[in-house]
């Protein structure tokens, strides 16, 4: 797999501070969340940190795959719905976590499901950015976020070589 014109890496450190700063946003919101539903599998990380940080204990997850080779967005498969009770009036006061909000295919699914909540993710690209509620960073649509959990250590050629990412 060749490196995408932009490279956007983030590391641990850098993903559970971004990740603290969107807690930081939602809780000067002062909305009290009865629930949160993390969009797995990218969900997964930054809803572990945000839980902690609000106080969350109701945690649910809806599972949609779309990215099927890494690369590119294909069709999207709901794998597991939300449950009725956080449904039923439409997510209000559930709080919906992202780790990246790209096309904003997804992100329009699941405001199907849970058109009354309030959805946040820690980044965003411009077509998807409409969708959410709460973000962190935006980065340019062109631009491919390499997640910590993606990546392993390898090493990097200068920009100046003549190589991007």
């Amino acid at each position: 797999m060749s490196l995408p014109e932009k490279a956007f890496p983030v590391s641990w450190d850098q993903f559970h501070r971004d990740a603290r700063a969107l807690a930081w946003r939602l809780a000067d919101n002062g909305q009290e969340w009865k629930a949160m539903v993390c969009i797995t599998r990218g969900g997964l990380v930054p809803a572990a940190i945000i839980c902690r940080e609000l106080n969350i204990r109701l945690i649910e997850t809806v599972c949609i795959a779309s990215y099927h080779d890494y690369v590119s967005q294909g069709d999207l498969f709901v794998l597991k719905g939300i449950s009725e009770d956080l449904t039923r009036d439409g997510g209000v006061g559930v709080l919906i976590i992202d780790d990246l909000t790209d096309t904003g295919k997804t992100a329009a699914k699941v405001r199907e499901l849970l058109p009354k909540a309030h959805f946040a993710a820690v980044y965003a690209k411009p077509k998807g950015r409409p969708l959410v509620d709460t973000f962190v960073t935006e980065v340019s649509q062109d631009t491919w976020i390499y997640f910590p959990w993606d990546m392993g250590f390898t090493y990097q050629e200068p920009i100046a070589k003549g190589t991007r990412g």
